[in-house]
């Protein structure tokens, strides 16, 4: 974030908030547009290459505005925090909305799905990417690329909406319930997550890391492979590889 001292800042949101001041309130936008990015980067890595970042960019910059209207300084949360809601939402929402997953990569993820499922009954275990590889004619990279680009389009299906409730602004998006759940629901979520958590052990260090790093620390791949000393696309092939392995889990955890 530029940088501004705290009384530049306090004096910049006075102006603004006291008289809307468009010198004010674009001081404020630079100062936060790196919350813009790290969104945009965080949330392309999972993005077909048919998805532009600038699209993406210009969505996560509307929200960014948006948090800027809405803001409310005598609310007991800081801006940043309310801003990075509002960011992340927008580009969501505005990725919903679009279908930018191409059909011809749809067909290509079922397609996938079906032959690893044909796999698994033939050969009564897991298979590998290399041999989903083999079966289909295509390289891993595809069958990695493929699956997550639908995993991803399947947790934006999920039927979201933005919070506009006054008490609850400081969220942008919730899963809507439609039914309370059951005892023995929540048990099950709870044996899936534990099984993820088992299965995340089995990984090597470098996967267990990468996904810790991203995941928990919210870390920028970019930023992942300066800590590990690797290239942006090396950390980015062990993510992929990461989430295949975790795949099965990890659907089940999504359709609870």
């Amino acid at each position: 974030m530029s940088q501004l001292t705290i009384g530049e800042e306090q004096l910049c949101w006075k102006n603004w908030i006291d008289c809307r001041d468009p010198q004010a309130g674009n001081t404020l936008v630079e100062k936060y547009l790196p919350l813009v990015s790290y969104h945009v980067q965080r949330i392309s890595v999972n993005l077909p290459k048919n998805v532009s970042r600038d699209d993406i960019r210009s969505l996560g910059m509307m929200g960014l505005f948006d948090a800027l209207e809405r803001f409310d300084p005598e609310r007991d949360f800081k801006f940043d925090t309310y801003a990075s809601f509002r960011v992340r939402g927008a580009i969501l929402d505005g990725l919903r909305k679009e279908d930018w997953l191409p059909r011809s990569a749809r067909e290509k993820s079922k397609k996938i799905e079906a032959t690893i499922e044909k796999l698994e009954q033939k050969l009564m275990r897991n298979v590998t990417p290399a041999e989903v590889a083999a079966e289909l004619n295509i390289s891993e990279n595809d069958v990695y690329a493929a699956l997550n680009e639908n995993f991803f389009a399947n947790v934006l299906s999920i039927d979201e909406h933005p919070q506009d409730q006054e008490e609850k602004e400081s969220a942008s998006f919730h899963i809507k319930d439609e039914h309370a759940r059951l005892p023995e629901e929540y048990l099950l979520q709870e044996e899936l997550y534990v099984e993820l958590s088992r299965m995340i052990e089995t990984l090597n260090a470098k996967e267990q890391l990468v996904l810790q790093l991203f995941y928990k620390e919210e870390l920028t791949l970019t930023e992942i492979g300066q800590v590990m000393g690797l290239s942006t696309s090396r950390i980015s092939q062990i993510h992929s590889r990461s989430i295949y392995k975790l795949r099965n889990v990890m659907q089940g955890v999504k359709h609870e």
